[in-house]
């Protein structure tokens, strides 16, 4: 199971196919290979919204920071057994978003594209402190 070291949130939009409109989302820090972060991002969308602006995959979340991160919809499983990634009416009304992200390879990278971190950061070190735990 994955340990996300940091979490917060964000506000920021959503791109359907040239229409926006703001959203909130979660941005999950993780240790990656190396000396890389992994960031699990992740947003809730009305389905009904996304289908009337022709969403079937993915949209794109424009951060805090202005970075443009397409994000993805799993698709989950159907009673019929298909499973082809395209949102469909019988989906649930709330439909999760989730991209990951290993591109930063310093904590500078990091706070430059996620700054949603920057009071959260501090608020780990914090905690990891009182119980002796080791942070990034």
């Amino acid at each position: 199971m994955e340990k996300h070291i940091v979490k917060a949130d964000g506000n920021g939009a959503i791109d359907v196919n040239g229409q926006v409109s703001p959203v909130t989302y979660t941005v999950g820090l993780k240790q990656g290979k190396g000396r890389s972060y992994e960031v699990d991002i992740r947003l809730m969308a009305p389905r009904d919204w996304l289908l009337q602006r022709g969403f079937e995959r993915d949209a794109v979340l424009v951060t805090q920071s202005g970075a443009r991160i397409p994000v993805y919809h799993d698709g989950g499983s159907h009673h019929d057994g298909s499973n082809d990634g395209r949102l469909d009416p019988a989906d649930t009304i709330s439909i999760e978003l989730t991209a990951r992200d290993d591109s930063c390879t310093s904590e500078v990278d990091l706070m430059r594209k996620y700054p949603e971190f920057d009071g959260a950061t501090h608020k780990a070190e914090a905690a990891a402190f009182r119980d002796g735990t080791e942070i990034l």
